[in-house]
């Protein structure tokens, strides 16, 4: 057989041989620090034999891709620690993940002291260097084998394995554990981890089934990599929006109301209020949009009619019971059915398309309680939803349209360049998840893959990540620990007008099918603000600042005139406050760059005479006495243009 490696050259051998015996015959330095192959683009363990002509990578500890493979070790190395610390835990699964690896346990909760000594029993494991070794076991064997040892979720992830599956374990010194792998050849392999939180999980996800308790931990090849590491995520804590948020004032929650039903502080409304101020007038003054004001609630059969009722009843709050109640109601998860009713009160011609509604709209989705954070997922929310209904030639074209008014929002806001594009397809494997025939799936999203090449819009393919009724263009971004939540979507539907029986009026007389387009232009302002709050470490552009500027008099004297520069700023539109507390101006400045106000006004008996303001700012430090008028006007030009002025002078 010939093995063609990276650099081009050709191994040629009479016999099947691992890679890592592969990797050994090339150098024993490599096969120290090889960690996995990639046999034809396919990761896989060292220990494959290979037994046919392929394409070989030996990929070593200091390739990016080794490090799911130090993860995966090092979550099985935490398992060991946790059985042989806590005998009775029972373990579950230990994957790999983006940032480091987690592993579920049924146990009692672990505390940091717990993780302590966790990390101190995952050391001495590391150090006695166990060889880690694969085998096999038929299915009944393996099942027997779990249950001998006492481990009955590892039974029932074998029972659920097809049955040709290969039944595959990793032990390390004793410790064995069902795993597909590919693992390091030792434990010695893993060089520096760090075991970083714990929370509540689900088995399987699901909250009906056990609770078990998730340790989240990273790996990296070498010490200076994890301290990065660790680094960014001490400042990803700082700028967490569910920490930064409260401490600003923003928002909070309160356990008698329930969770993800976050309350908003005056500060917090303010900065919506702005947001949806914007998005409003954008949308109906500049891009031709139609408001509209919808119920919050509906009875069952409008969401039956919709398809809701079938594929999303459980994501629902529903109030009554079918079988005993007349009439059934529960709160809309989306505004779509109602905004077809609109549509539908008065009849259409060609002319009259496209249609644009939208809607400033609250949606009630009854999330797992596992799933909710802060304001990324929560149960109530409010969303810039709208409605396109178009001819099938406007479709196209119409879709751009709301592809550039995303991208006009997200640049405003400054996080174009935080986002990925997904083209979200249906699973042709699970059609019943799904309404209209296979053609139409492969039509609509040819249109989407097409309209973004055309755009030049880099995106990835996405299967299973369709509504029921069309695929979608996503536009996701990333929060500070690396979760990927979708912030704006527009949704390509050609099936639903005819449930609702919604048509138009074509030059011939004939009455014909619309399509719709579902789309959101900034997405969920909820969400959106977290997004902003993480991205910008609380320090909002001006125009969002719930307090643009604080009037600081030097003394209790100047308080009339720094009350007088503030109803003058008021007056002008902007949102000003005077600190009249009987402090030191220094603690007032520190109080306000704490408070992360982008402007702070100082003055004193020098600028009343003068009639002036001495500006300090967050992005220059003191930009020296200026005119009221002066001020003004900079500062109502950086509110109208929404600048995102650049953070100059470092906070002392």
């Amino acid at each position: 057989m010939k093995i063609t490696l990276k650099d081009g050259s050709v191994k040629e051998y009479g016999e099947a041989k691992s890679i890592y015996d592969i990797a050994k015959e090339i150098s024993e330095g490599l096969a120290r620090v090889a960690c996995a192959g990639e046999v034809n683009g396919e990761i896989k363990d060292l220990r494959t034999v290979i037994d046919s002509d392929c394409e070989l990578n030996i990929i070593t500890a200091t390739d990016v891709k080794a490090l799911p493979i130090i993860r995966h070790t090092a979550s099985h190395v935490l398992a060991e620690a946790v059985k042989r610390l806590f005998p009775n835990a029972k373990v579950t699964i230990g994957p790999a993940i983006d940032e480091g690896f987690y592993y579920d346990f049924d146990a009692e909760p672990f505390s940091r002291e717990d993780l302590d000594k966790l990390e101190a029993e995952m050391k001495k494991i590391i150090k006695e260097g166990h060889e880690i070794t694969r085998f096999t076991l038929p299915r009944d064997k393996a099942i027997a084998f779990m249950e001998e040892k006492g481990e009955p979720y590892k039974v029932e992830l074998i029972k659920d394995l097809p049955e040709d599956a290969e039944i595959s374990f990793y032990d390390q010194g004793g410790f064995v554990d069902l795993c597909a792998g590919p693992h390091l050849m030792t434990t010695k392999g893993v060089k520096a981890f760090k075991l970083t939180s714990s929370s509540m999980a689900y088995w399987r996800g699901d909250s009906n089934k056990a609770r078990l308790q998730r340790i989240y931990g990273t790996a990296y090849n070498n010490k200076e990599e994890l301290a990065a590491h660790l680094e960014r995520m001490e400042d990803a804590k700082r700028r967490d929006h569910n920490k930064l948020g409260r401490e600003m004032g923003l928002f909070t929650t309160v356990d008698v109301i329930g969770q993800g039903l976050p309350l908003f502080t005056p500060k917090g409304t303010k900065i919506l209020m702005k947001l949806q101020r914007w998005i409003e007038d954008l949308e109906d003054n500049e891009w031709g949009y139609m408001r509209t004001k919808t119920p919050l609630m509906a009875k069952s059969d409008l969401y039956k009619l919709s398809g809701h009722w079938d594929h999303y009843k459980e994501g629902m709050f529903v109030f009554g019971d079918e079988e005993k109640d007349k009439e059934v109601y529960a709160l809309r998860p989306m505004t779509c059915p109602f905004q077809y009713f609109v549509y539908k009160n008065s009849q259409k011609s060609y002319r009259d398309l496209p249609c644009r509604y939208s809607e400033t709209s609250t949606l009630f989705r009854n999330e797992d309680s596992g799933e909710m954070h802060g304001l990324t997922r929560v149960r109530q929310f409010t969303i810039t939803e709208g409605h396109l209904i178009v001819r099938p030639d406007q479709m196209v074209e119409e879709v751009k349209g709301c592809l550039a008014l995303a991208k006009y929002c997200l640049e405003t806001l400054g996080v174009n360049e935080d986002v990925t594009y997904h083209l979200s397809k249906w699973d042709p494997d699970n059609k019943e998840k799904y309404i209209g025939e296979p053609e139409v799936w492969e039509e609509t999203q040819q249109h989407l893959r097409d309209i973004m090449n055309e755009l030049q819009i880099p995106f990835v393919e996405d299967v299973g990540e369709a509504a029921f009724y069309g695929p979608k263009i996503d536009i996701n971004a990333r929060n500070v620990y690396g979760k990927e939540d979708t912030m704006i979507t527009i949704q390509w539907d050609a099936l639903i007008a005819e449930k609702f029986d919604m048509y138009y009026i074509d030059r011939n007389g004939d009455k014909i099918r619309p399509y719709i387009i579902h789309r959101t232009s900034m997405g969920c302002y909820e969400r959106t603000l977290a997004w902003l709050i993480e991205k910008y470490a609380g320090k909002l552009p001006t125009w969002l600042c719930p307090e643009q500027v604080r009037v600081l008099p030097i003394s209790d004297k100047y308080e009339e005139y720094a009350n007088e520069v503030c109803r003058t700023l008021k007056k002008a539109g902007i949102d000003a406050t005077v600190d009249s507390r009987s402090e030191k101006i220094g603690f007032k400045i520190r109080e306000a760059r704490l408070d992360k106000l982008p402007y702070m006004l100082v003055v004193g008996q020098q600028e009343e005479e003068s009639k002036t303001v001495s500006v300090r700012s967050r992005f220059a430090g003191d930009e020296g006495a200026k005119t009221l008028d002066s001020f003004i006007a900079d500062i109502t030009e950086e509110i109208r243009t929404k600048a995102i002025r650049k953070e100059e002078q470092p906070e002392k």
